[in-house]
This record gives structure tokens, sequence and C-alpha cells, in this order.
């Protein structure tokens, strides 16, 4: 995981000398909004994204693309699994837009002296010859409320539930979502041994939840239930072994597991889901972590047994 200094890209890992090995992610730097800025208005045809099937943060943003049904409204570019010392790569004829081997210089084109990470998922304007936005939080948001007529669908994050939904997900993204990183890149024993702590206490405390209503925040799925998604359908293929987190499996827990199975389940979702790719990235381009690249051929999950939630029927798939 490259960034760029004034444009330039280095090939250069996390410095974690100055937190107390601590793992700090940073704050992403493209933050319009289509529908709301007047240069991004929303149209057809107009957008590109840039994705990772094997990313976590990107998988919100292609579920999203599924569910409102915007797949022929925006169109999408795939980087290949591997990622070392040129950051993320596009494949021959991966990016029919920018015709870009290289993420990096997709933000160099929107920033001639860009500073920062190179991250997915990123929503590029065809039209601008800009990223609009590099933050999944943002980019989903906009997928589920930004394209008016042009998207379908329930919405997941209604405004009446705003405030709840935007509650649970910091505590989700603080302790889950970021705190599976925050485990698998600490460099001390005390920075490892806080993120665990704090990844499965809230795990526990989410289990309970779950025991009493079938999704997150009742009976509807919303955002907090799509956020935690991408994270735990992760958990047991690479957060356990690779990232350390290994108190529990997924699987151990009966009611996040059984929530995992449903949500997998939803019509189109699965077709999402590319366990190739995030074993091959996460196993072959942590070399910090992994230096001989072995990926694992394990473990056998089967995501399509049956589930004690009712399986919703989601509008909006096309």
């Amino acid at each position: 995981m490259g960034l760029m200094v004034d444009g330039e890209w280095h090939d250069a890992w996390y410095d974690t000398s100055s937190t107390g090995g601590r793992f700090e992610r940073p704050e992403t730097r493209f933050r319009n909004r289509i529908g709301v800025d007047p240069a991004f208005p929303a149209e057809a045809g107009r957008y590109h994204l840039y994705v990772s099937y094997a990313c976590p943060w990107a998988h919100r943003a292609l579920i999203y693309r599924k569910l409102k049904g915007l797949e022929d409204t925006i169109t999408v570019s795939v980087v290949d699994p591997l990622m070392r010392g040129d950051g993320w790569v596009l494949g021959e004829d991966a990016d029919p837009v920018n015709h870009a081997r290289f993420l990096w210089q997709i933000y160099r084109q929107a920033d001639r002296n860009y500073n920062g990470r190179v991250t997915v998922p990123v929503l590029w304007d065809k039209i601008g010859k800009t990223i609009v936005n590099n933050e999944s939080s943002e980019i989903i948001r906009m997928f589920d409320t930004g394209f008016g007529p042009l998207a379908r669908g329930p919405v997941f994050c209604p405004e009446y539930r705003r405030a709840e939904i935007d509650a649970l997900n910091a505590e989700i993204y603080a302790n889950i979502n970021n705190g599976v990183y925050r485990a698998g890149f600490a460099t001390t024993q005390a920075a490892y041994d806080e993120a665990f702590d704090r990844l499965f206490a809230t795990l526990d405390s989410l289990e309970d939840r779950l025991r009493q209503t079938p999704f997150l925040l009742g009976d509807e799925v919303t955002e907090a239930d799509w956020r935690l998604f991408t994270t735990l359908v992760r958990f047991d293929a690479v957060y356990h072994g690779h990232f350390k987190c290994n108190r529990q499996r997924l699987i151990d827990f009966p009611e996040l597991w059984d929530f995992t199975r449903t949500l997998f389940q939803i019509d189109g979702i699965a077709a999402t889901v590319h366990f190739d790719h995030i074993k091959r990235h996460y196993y072959g381009s942590h070399q910090t972590i992994n230096p001989s690249g072995i990926v694992p051929k394990g473990p056998a999950i089967d995501f399509l047994a049956p589930t004690r939630r009712p399986v919703p029927n989601i509008a909006g798939i096309q």
C-alpha cells in the first residue's frame, strides 16, 4: 500500500513508529457529492467506479450499485487482487475510461500534486475528468439517495433513522471494520491487544443485540447491516488467521453467523463476493505479515446453509 507525495508514486508501507505501534487510517481526500454539488449532477453513464473485489470498503459500493439497480448507470473497473510495489494494478483492458495501468495514475490525473494514499473505491466523473469521491461511506449514501429516479429499491439510510445509523456505524467502524486492520497491522503487542479486545467486545455486544432482532436496527436491513457485512463475510477467510483475530471464528457466533448468511443469500449479493480475490490479496499482498505469500486453501465455509432469519426480498436488482 503505497502513497503519493506531490503527485509522485512511492512504495511505502504504513509508519507506526510515532503511534505506539497503532495503525491509523488516514482521512480520504476527495469528498464531493453527486446530487449536492452542482458540478456533479446525477446522470446515467457519467460516472465510473474503480473497485477491488478484495477490499471491504469497495465491496460496500458494489453492493449498493447492485441493490439500487445502478449497474447500467455506473460503469466499473476492477483492479487485480495482488497489490505490491505499484499499488493497485489495472489489468489489460480493465480501464476503458482512462486506460490507466495503475490506480495512482487516476489520482494524479485528478490532482497532479496529490498527497496521500491511493485507495479504492474511487468514483470518477467521465465528463469532468476527475475524482468525485474516494470515501466509501459517502459513495454508498450517494448511491442510496443521490441518483433520484435513476436508482431503485429501498433507501437503506432514511433521514429519520440517520442519527441512530450514524451512531452504530461509528462504533462498528472503529472496533470492527477498522478494528481488524488495527489488529492485523499493529506493530507492538500493546497495540494489537487493544485492537483485539475492542474487536471482540463489540462482536459480543452485536451478538447479544441480534438475539433480540433479525437485523441491527430491527426488522429491516439498513446501511449499518451492509457496513458490518463486508467485514464479517471476510472474517474466517482472512481476518481470523492473517490478522490474528482468533479468539473465535465468525461461525462460532450463532447470531452473527446466521445474520451474515442471511445477507449473503439476498438476491444478487453472492455475486459481489469473490473469495479468490479476497484471499489472494490479503495473503499475497501483505508481505510484512505473510512474507512467503502462501495463500491457504481453506477454510470451507457454507454461506448457503439454511438460515433462521427469513431472507429479505430487496427490489431494485437488475
